[in-house]
Protein backbone atom coordinates (compact mmCIF):
# COMPACT_ATOMS: atom_id res chain seq x y z
CA UNK A 1 0.00 0.00 0.00
CA UNK A 2 1.07 3.43 -0.97
CA UNK A 3 1.15 6.58 1.52
CA UNK A 4 -1.71 7.92 0.00
CA UNK A 5 -3.66 4.37 0.17
CA UNK A 6 -2.69 4.46 3.90
CA UNK A 7 -3.45 7.93 4.47
CA UNK A 8 -6.94 7.03 3.37
CA UNK A 9 -7.73 4.18 5.08
CA UNK A 10 -6.33 4.94 8.56
CA UNK A 11 -9.30 5.19 10.86
CA UNK A 12 -9.81 5.20 14.18
CA UNK A 13 -10.18 1.78 15.94
CA UNK A 14 -11.28 1.30 19.97
CA UNK A 15 -11.77 -2.41 19.61
CA UNK A 16 -8.66 -4.51 20.17
CA UNK A 17 -7.55 -8.25 19.90
CA UNK A 18 -5.64 -9.31 22.94
CA UNK A 19 -3.05 -10.34 20.62
CA UNK A 20 0.55 -7.89 22.01
CA UNK A 21 2.07 -5.75 19.69
CA UNK A 22 6.21 -6.87 19.28
CA UNK A 23 8.17 -4.24 21.35
CA UNK A 24 10.14 -3.77 17.62
CA UNK A 25 6.51 -2.67 16.58
CA UNK A 26 6.45 -0.24 18.86
CA UNK A 27 9.98 1.21 18.77
CA UNK A 28 9.30 1.32 15.02
CA UNK A 29 6.19 3.71 15.92
CA UNK A 30 8.16 6.31 18.35
CA UNK A 31 11.26 6.20 15.48
CA UNK A 32 8.74 7.20 12.93
CA UNK A 33 7.49 10.02 15.48
CA UNK A 34 10.95 10.66 16.40
CA UNK A 35 11.56 12.00 12.50
CA UNK A 36 8.12 14.60 12.35
CA UNK A 37 8.80 17.85 11.60
CA UNK A 38 9.89 19.86 14.41
CA UNK A 39 9.96 23.44 14.66
CA UNK A 40 13.23 25.19 14.75
CA UNK A 41 14.20 21.16 14.87
CA UNK A 42 13.80 21.67 18.61
CA UNK A 43 12.49 18.18 18.90
CA UNK A 44 10.45 18.62 22.41
CA UNK A 45 9.26 15.19 22.28
CA UNK A 46 9.14 11.74 24.31
CA UNK A 47 7.69 8.90 24.61
CA UNK A 48 6.80 6.57 27.26
CA UNK A 49 5.54 3.10 25.94
CA UNK A 50 3.40 1.24 28.33
CA UNK A 51 2.72 -2.51 27.07
CA UNK A 52 3.21 -4.37 30.62
CA UNK A 53 -0.44 -6.07 31.21
CA UNK A 54 -0.21 -5.14 34.89
CA UNK A 55 0.05 -1.88 33.67
CA UNK A 56 -2.56 -1.40 30.95
CA UNK A 57 -5.30 -0.86 33.48
CA UNK A 58 -3.63 2.12 34.97
CA UNK A 59 -3.30 3.40 31.53
CA UNK A 60 -7.14 2.74 30.26
CA UNK A 61 -8.92 4.54 33.93
CA UNK A 62 -6.83 7.31 32.75
CA UNK A 63 -8.66 7.69 28.90
CA UNK A 64 -12.26 8.64 27.71
CA UNK A 65 -13.22 6.97 24.57
CA UNK A 66 -15.67 8.36 21.57
CA UNK A 67 -17.61 10.90 24.94
CA UNK A 68 -19.86 11.07 21.13
CA UNK A 69 -21.32 7.67 20.95
CA UNK A 70 -20.85 6.82 24.88
CA UNK A 71 -20.96 4.31 25.98
CA UNK A 72 -20.80 2.39 23.15
CA UNK A 73 -17.03 4.07 22.01
CA UNK A 74 -15.37 3.25 25.52
CA UNK A 75 -13.75 -0.39 24.46
CA UNK A 76 -15.03 -3.41 26.89
CA UNK A 77 -13.28 -5.88 28.93
CA UNK A 78 -11.22 -8.12 26.48
CA UNK A 79 -11.50 -5.70 23.34
CA UNK A 80 -8.68 -2.93 25.40
CA UNK A 81 -5.75 -1.71 23.76
CA UNK A 82 -2.70 -3.93 24.42
CA UNK A 83 -0.05 -1.24 24.36
CA UNK A 84 0.09 2.58 24.98
CA UNK A 85 2.66 5.49 24.18
CA UNK A 86 2.02 8.66 26.14
CA UNK A 87 3.49 11.67 24.17
CA UNK A 88 5.36 13.57 26.88
CA UNK A 89 6.66 17.42 25.76
CA UNK A 90 9.64 18.06 27.43
CA UNK A 91 8.95 21.51 29.01
CA UNK A 92 12.28 22.77 29.31
CA UNK A 93 13.11 22.72 25.98
CA UNK A 94 9.51 23.28 24.07
CA UNK A 95 8.83 25.63 21.49
CA UNK A 96 5.63 27.55 23.37
CA UNK A 97 4.03 29.06 20.48
CA UNK A 98 4.45 25.14 18.00
CA UNK A 99 5.32 22.66 19.78
CA UNK A 100 1.56 21.31 19.47
CA UNK A 101 2.55 21.40 15.91
CA UNK A 102 5.51 18.56 16.53
CA UNK A 103 3.02 16.88 18.37
CA UNK A 104 0.84 16.59 15.74
CA UNK A 105 2.86 15.77 12.99
CA UNK A 106 4.96 13.06 15.37
CA UNK A 107 1.71 11.36 15.69
CA UNK A 108 0.65 11.29 12.59
CA UNK A 109 3.75 9.85 11.57
CA UNK A 110 3.26 6.98 14.43
CA UNK A 111 -0.98 6.18 13.62
CA UNK A 112 0.40 5.08 9.67
CA UNK A 113 3.25 3.51 10.69
CA UNK A 114 1.47 1.21 13.12
CA UNK A 115 -1.48 0.68 9.99
CA UNK A 116 1.30 -0.32 7.46
CA UNK A 117 2.09 -3.05 9.60
CA UNK A 118 -1.51 -3.98 10.71
CA UNK A 119 -1.62 -2.22 14.09
CA UNK A 120 -4.66 -0.08 14.47
CA UNK A 121 -4.84 2.87 16.98
CA UNK A 122 -6.45 5.66 18.56
CA UNK A 123 -5.08 9.02 19.54
CA UNK A 124 -6.57 10.13 22.73
CA UNK A 125 -6.25 13.63 24.38
CA UNK A 126 -9.23 13.37 26.58
CA UNK A 127 -7.03 11.93 29.49
CA UNK A 128 -6.80 12.45 32.94
CA UNK A 129 -2.99 13.77 33.06
CA UNK A 130 -2.71 13.83 36.67
CA UNK A 131 -3.54 10.20 37.02
CA UNK A 132 -1.16 9.04 34.30
CA UNK A 133 1.90 11.28 35.98
CA UNK A 134 0.94 9.86 39.62
CA UNK A 135 0.62 6.34 38.03
CA UNK A 136 4.33 6.46 36.14
CA UNK A 137 5.95 8.71 38.23
CA UNK A 138 6.53 11.37 35.34
CA UNK A 139 8.44 14.15 36.38
CA UNK A 140 6.75 17.55 36.14
CA UNK A 141 9.11 19.01 33.80
CA UNK A 142 7.02 16.97 31.26
CA UNK A 143 3.70 17.69 29.37
CA UNK A 144 1.16 14.92 29.47
CA UNK A 145 -0.17 15.83 25.49
CA UNK A 146 -1.93 12.81 24.44
CA UNK A 147 -1.67 8.90 24.94
CA UNK A 148 -2.16 6.84 21.14
CA UNK A 149 -4.01 2.90 22.45
CA UNK A 150 -2.76 0.82 19.89
CA UNK A 151 -3.42 -3.43 19.47
CA UNK A 152 -4.50 -5.38 16.36
CA UNK A 153 -8.11 -4.72 15.28
CA UNK A 154 -11.33 -5.99 16.39
CA UNK A 155 -13.42 -3.75 14.94
CA UNK A 156 -14.16 -2.06 11.35
CA UNK A 157 -14.28 1.90 10.66
CA UNK A 158 -15.56 3.26 7.19
CA UNK A 159 -15.56 6.54 5.58
CA UNK A 160 -18.88 8.23 4.10
CA UNK A 161 -19.80 11.32 2.56
CA UNK A 162 -21.44 13.79 5.07
CA UNK A 163 -24.61 14.46 4.14
CA UNK A 164 -26.60 16.62 6.92
CA UNK A 165 -24.00 15.82 9.70
CA UNK A 166 -20.39 15.36 10.46
CA UNK A 167 -21.21 12.98 13.79
CA UNK A 168 -19.45 9.58 13.54
CA UNK A 169 -21.87 7.15 14.67
CA UNK A 170 -21.89 2.82 15.63
CA UNK A 171 -24.23 0.58 13.66
CA UNK A 172 -26.42 -2.36 14.69
CA UNK A 173 -22.95 -4.57 13.28
CA UNK A 174 -20.66 -2.24 15.63
CA UNK A 175 -19.14 -0.62 12.14
CA UNK A 176 -18.02 2.97 12.91
CA UNK A 177 -19.40 5.30 10.70
CA UNK A 178 -17.14 8.36 10.34
CA UNK A 179 -18.60 10.98 7.53
CA UNK A 180 -16.56 13.41 6.03
CA UNK A 181 -16.83 16.69 4.14
CA UNK A 182 -16.73 16.16 0.67
CA UNK A 183 -13.60 17.55 -1.20
CA UNK A 184 -15.40 19.73 -3.53
CA UNK A 185 -16.75 22.01 -0.49
CA UNK A 186 -13.07 22.06 1.15
CA UNK A 187 -10.70 22.68 -1.63
CA UNK A 188 -10.46 25.98 -3.55
CA UNK A 189 -7.83 27.24 -6.38
CA UNK A 190 -6.97 30.42 -6.20
CA UNK A 191 -9.90 32.17 -4.34
CA UNK A 192 -12.75 31.47 -2.13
Amino acid sequence: MGTYETILNRRTIRRFQQKPVAKDILKKLVAAARVAPSASNIQPLEYLIIDDPGLLPQVFVSTAWAGTIAPRGTPPEGQRPVAYIIVLVNDTIKNEQYYKYDVGAAIENMLLTALEAGIASCWLGAIKKDALRESFSIPKHFIIDSVVALGYPDEKSVIEEAKDSIKYWKDEQGVMHIPKRPLEKIMHFNKL
